[in-house]
Parts: C-alpha cells; sequence; structure tokens
C-alpha cells in the first residue's frame, strides 16, 4: 500500500503548542531527502483551523496539497485514533489520484509535533 520512508518528532515550547509540525514536517522531509514541492499530500491534523492555516502559510505549502478531503474538522480528531485515521486517509488518496508522496503531520500536547513521509512505490509524482 504504502512505504514509511521516514519520520521525525520535534519540540516547541508549551506555551505555544500547536506549531509543532512547522518544525516536524521540515525535518522528516530531509530525512527522505525530498523537498516539500516534491509532496504531493500533505495530511496535517488542525486542532484548531488557526493552527493549520499557520502551518499552511509558514510552511508555505500549496493549500489545494493540503487535507483534500477535509481535516480533523471536518472528518474526525478519535482520541487515540488520530495517527490510524490520517495515514489511511492519506494513503487511499495517493492511491484514488496515482500520488507518490506524502506526508502526514500532527500537533502533540506539550508543544511536540510528528510528521512522517509515505511513499507509493511505481508511481511518478506529478
Amino acid at each position: 500500500w504504502g512505504v514509511w520512508r521516514s519520520y521525525a518528532v520535534e519540540g516547541v515550547p508549551p506555551d505555544i503548542m500547536g506549531v509543532g509540525p512547522v518544525y516536524a514536517i521540515p525535518s522528516a522531509l530531509q530525512k527522505a531527502k525530498i523537498g516539500a514541492k516534491d509532496v504531493d499530500i500533505f495530511e496535517i491534523n488542525e486542532a484548531f483551523a488557526s493552527q493549520a492555516y499557520y502551518c499552511i502559510r509558514t510552511l508555505k505549502l500549496e493549500e489545494g496539497k493540503v487535507n483534500p478531503n477535509g481535516g480533523a474538522i471536518a472528518l474526525g480528531h478519535p482520541l487515540g485514533c488520530t495517527g490510524a485515521r490520517m495515514v489511511v486517509t492519506l494513503l487511499n488518496e495517493m492511491r484514488r489520484e496515482g500520488k507518490r508522496w506524502g506526508v502526514v503531520s500532527m500537533c502533540v500536547g506539550t508543544g511536540m509535533g510528528a510528521a512522517a513521509v509515505l511513499e507509493v512505490e511505481g508511481v511518478r509524482s506529478s
């Protein structure tokens, strides 16, 4: 279905919790040896719309590549299941659209952020 190419966990001060993806996504991309422009789809968990907007703007991501089917506000933010829901959503969309590279990311309580890079092999990026 997909190959887990890299991951990263980064931290920020707890008083600015929610922006961890801004630091985790570049770290995961660097480990996978690709850039943000190579990524076809980003699944960024948004606990709050402003938090997702901040991440998109700060990382200069193409809005059309982020949460194409809606994020946690639209699809749900199930306690203890967010990561699984996001990975499955990302991989299904990548396969449906014939996309190669995807990134999943979320903020974690107390200021951490996590991100992973996934690849669907045998697909050329658009």
